[in-house]
Parts: structure tokens; sequence; C-alpha cells
């Protein structure tokens, strides 16, 4: 009998925290958050991280968890939510992965097998070397070379999933994006509902845009400067987040924290269509359009409930 597994998942700022809350409340589960950022320490307000009070007694697992100079990507978190996930069945519970990052609940789903393997670290190091002597742009072009479709889907700012996909392609001499292709084919080892919460695009955007004035109201200023001079500097992945690396321009004085507060709704708005257009190619998801349910929580709820007894999870 395969294990129960539920997904809640959205853009950015749709409302997941609270439907996550009456989730796990009605269907006695834990919250396993599936965010690259909320899992760092000192960083609440820029990662909009869920509040104790806000968590209504209901236990969340990898929020709070990692210094900011601590890495976190993909394999990492796969690894904490298989552990997280040992914990919850034991107590009989069921977990909900909670989150915008799509990418890590699609590894976490079908279990995908990215074949980490320390053996070579001299042709790591090598593309280290060449992403600082030459730049980011140089490298995503040596990927292009070898896995064009793998460097449609990385940006070439993101340095690291670069340097693991040609390096894959080193080791094993075949394309990661054909790997991943297969390992996404594979069908899930859980019984699992994959519920993706939406909006309309103009109310969608309109919360962001309130939610980044509310960031700064917070104290996200103050929160960036903290980490500065905690000695958190913009090279690290955490400082790469939404709001982090766009204060820090303007703490360097490269913007005006005006500039900086429209480059964070800008970028923010485009981060959700983006994370939209992800979860309209997986498979074998539910969409739950708010508008549908009169953006009434009860109704939302009562309708994830009856999937989840459809799908003999409850």
């Amino acid at each position: 009998m395969k294990k129960p597994l539920i997904i809640l998942t959205g853009p950015t700022a749709v409302g997941k925290t609270k439907a996550s809350i009456g989730l796990a409340k009605a269907v006695g589960g834990e919250i396993i958050s599936a965010d690259s950022m909320q899992v760092y320490k000192h960083m609440d307000i820029g990662s909009a991280k869920i509040r104790a009070e806000e968590m209504e007694g209901v236990p969340h697992h990898l929020v709070d968890v990692l210094e900011p100079d601590e890495e976190f990507h993909v394999v990492r978190f796969q690894q904490m939510a298989k552990e997280a996930m040992e914990g919850i069945y034991k107590r009989g519970r069921i977990p909900i992965v909670v989150g915008g990052t799509g990418f890590y609940i699609q590894a976490l789903l079908y279990d995908i097998d990215f074949t980490e393997s320390d053996s070579d670290t001299g042709y790591r190091e090598e593309l280290e070397r060449l992403a600082k002597e030459k730049g980011a742009a140089f490298l995503h072009g040596m990927l292009k070379e070898i896995d064009e479709k793998a460097a449609g889907s990385i940006h070439e700012n993101n340095v690291k999933r670069v340097i693991r996909a040609l390096e894959f392609h080193h080791q094993t001499g075949k394309k990661i994006s054909e790997h991943n292709e297969e390992e996404r084919q594979k069908s899930s080892p859980y019984r699992s509902a994959y519920f993706v919460l939406s909006d309309e695009r103009a109310r969608l955007y309109e919360r962001i845009d309130m939610r980044v004035d509310q960031m700064i109201e917070e104290g996200l200023v103050e929160e960036v400067k903290g980490l500065k001079e905690r000695g958190y500097t913009r090279g690290m992945v955490s400082m790469q987040g939404l709001g982090y690396k766009e204060i820090l321009a303007y703490l360097d004085g490269e913007m005006s924290l005006d500039e900086a507060v429209y480059v964070i709704k800008r970028d923010t708005r485009h981060f959700a269509k983006r994370q939209i257009t992800w979860f309209k190619r997986e498979r074998d998801v539910i969409w739950l359009n708010k508008q549908d349910y009169a953006y009434e929580e009860t109704k939302l709820l009562d309708q994830m409930l009856s999937e989840l007894k459809i799908r003999g999870i409850i």
C-alpha cells in the first residue's frame, strides 16, 4: 500500500499558508515547506516566513533550520523532506508539502534520482574556476553546445545548476535534460494529491505589490542590513533570493530604495508567472481557482477534502 502524500502549491502570494493550515488541521497533517528561502534562519520578512502564531499548533518542517551561508539545493531538500516524512508517518499523520518551488516538489513526488557523485571534484573545480574567470554566460554557452534543452530551462545566472548539468554529462555521457525527462515519467511511489492554488492574474499581482509594501513596512531593509553585518554576502545562494539581492544593491548605493522596491515587485510578478507555467506543465494536478469558490476558505477546504476522499488518501 502506497503511503499518502498531499501537495499544496501555487504561485507566490496566492494564499497557500492559510489554506495549508486549514487542510492540515482537517486531515491530521504536518507541513513540510518546499520553499527555497523559508529554510533559512534570520530571513523572515523577505521570505514571507510563516510566524509561530500563524501555525496554529500545526508542526512545520524545513522552516528556519539552516544558516544563510549553508547550501540548500534540490538534493538536500529531497533528503531533508524524506527524513521529515519518516517521522510524520511514524506518528500516524499525513505529510503535506507546501511551497512554490516546483522543481523541489517534483523531485520528492517522483523520487527523482539526481545521481549525485563526488568522484570527480577536479572537473567541478575547473568549471567553478571558468565561471569566475569568464563569467556565467560562458559556462551557459558550454552547456548549450552539449544540451540545448537543459540550457533553455536553466537560467545562465544559476551557475550551480549549469555546473551540475555539465558535470552530469561529463560523468555519464548523457544529457541531463534526457535523464530528468526519464525520471519525470516515473510513477509516484506515493498515493498523492497535487493541488495547485490559483487566482486571477490581476488580483495575484495586486497581492504581490501589497506584500512587498508590507515587507518594507515590517523592516526588510533592517533585516538585510543585519544579515550584511553578520557577514552574509550576495555571493551566497540565500542572498540571491528575491527581495534580498535588491535591498543589498540599495544598501551598496547601486539604486534608490524606490527603485529597489519597483524591481522586487516586477521580478516577483515575473517569478509568479514562471511558477504558473511550471505547474501547467505538470501532470495529475488538481487546479483550485480561488474565484470559483468565491474566495471562501471553507469552500476551498471542502473541495480539497472531497478530492482526497476520492483518491483514498483520507
